[in-house]
């Protein structure tokens, strides 16, 4: 980035805003990025569903909880601990192996999620 004055004699070189220094002398440590904003649970609503794959597998698909806003992959730990069975995030659904309908609406529900289905 050129600045307006630079090279000139009025030029003023950038200072750090934390510490005064220049910015090039600048010993600070990079500032850590914001906390994203997470969404309460009681605003929300997951949808269950229970589907068929390939080779007669069943599995519990947990729709309507976006990305942005929750720790899906925090959210998808404690639903497998829960239920005693593996899972993965797809995209911005929850999939847990097996039919687990009433153990992830039980465990969604003392969160604070709104369950439907």
């Amino acid at each position: 980035m050129v600045r307006l004055f630079e090279g000139t004699k009025w030029d003023i070189p950038p200072r750090c805003d934390r510490c005064s220094e220049l910015e090039e002398d600048c010993q600070c440590p990079p500032e850590p990025p914001p906390a994203p904003e997470l969404i309460s649970p009681q605003k929300q609503t997951a949808r269950l569903a229970v589907e068929k794959r390939k080779g007669g597998r069943t599995v519990t698909v947990i729709r309507g909880l976006p990305a942005e806003g929750n720790d899906l992959p925090a959210l998808l730990k404690q639903l497998k601990d829960e239920c005693g069975a593996g899972g993965s995030v797809k995209q911005e659904h929850l999939e847990i192996q097996g039919k687990q309908l009433d153990r992830v609406r039980t465990c969604l529900q003392q969160i604070g999620f709104k369950v439907k289905g």
